[in-house]
């Protein structure tokens, strides 16, 4: 596994709610740190520090203040592209399709679109997922800026995930607003408005790989709980 892959899927288990068995996972997540990039292992290193301290109350308070869509901090990739439009729908089935082409058959009670659910498939087939988040680099962008302007603790998640992706990013949310155009359309039902005014379609790009075999990895370093959020499964031919 690659430094990269081991940063995404550190951060798609901190991504989850937290649940009760969150503090149990800390000492395997920190030595799955041990193979990251310094930089982002410092950064989730802290995160983890500082979750610590609180109890699972309060985590769990925390993570459902932070994450939401009134303040924009959504941990569904497509509401960044589409919105609360039907556009949404097309997205969802085509992510789902993507992760079947590679073996993996999405099982769990969260929409495909959900952040950590996207995180462990690129850790687990790393240029694709590379290709699907820079997909939605812009949301990813805006989401770290939003949680580094609210002072969340958070934020460095969001850091190191975003520099596992190829080029700079955006220093301003001018900068990642550019890279979504208009940000998340609106529903526009009756009003002679195109319900599609960008992001992906239900068609995968032609220049994505599909296809391929993928094992179940062995050095997975993830929790072990008794009811997870996120299930994905080798997808039975």
């Amino acid at each position: 596994m690659t430094p990269d892959a081991v940063v995404r899927l550190v951060a798609s288990c901190v991504l989850q709610y937290p649940g009760d068995y969150f503090h149990d996972e800390l000492p395997r997540l920190r030595a799955a740190l041990a193979g990251a990039p310094a930089e982002q292992a410092a950064g989730l290193g802290s995160f983890l520090d500082e979750t610590e301290a609180l109890t699972p109350i309060e985590l769990c308070a925390r993570y459902t203040s932070t994450f939401d869509t009134r303040n924009r901090r959504c941990l569904y990739l497509t509401w960044w592209v589409d919105g609360d439009t039907r556009r949404r729908g097309l997205s969802l089935v085509r992510l789902k399709r993507i992760y079947r082409d590679f073996g993996l058959e999405y099982t769990g009670e969260e929409l495909p679109d959900f952040l950590p659910v996207a995180l462990e498939f690129a850790a687990r087939t790393e240029e694709a997922g590379t290709r699907l988040l820079q997909e939605h680099r812009a949301g990813l962008e805006l989401l770290r800026l939003a949680l580094t302007e609210s002072d969340s603790p958070y934020a460095p998640v969001l850091e190191a995930v975003c520099a596992t992706l190829p080029g700079p990013s955006p220093e301003t949310r001018a900068e990642a607003k550019a890279l979504a155009r208009n940000g998340p359309p609106q529903e526009l039902v009756g009003a002679g408005s195109a319900l599609e005014p960008f992001g992906p379609g239900l068609d995968m790009p032609s220049d994505l790989p599909v296809g391929l075999p993928l094992g179940r990895p062995t050095d997975l370093p993830w929790p072990q709980a008794p009811k997870r959020p996120i299930e994905m499964k080798d997808a039975v031919a």
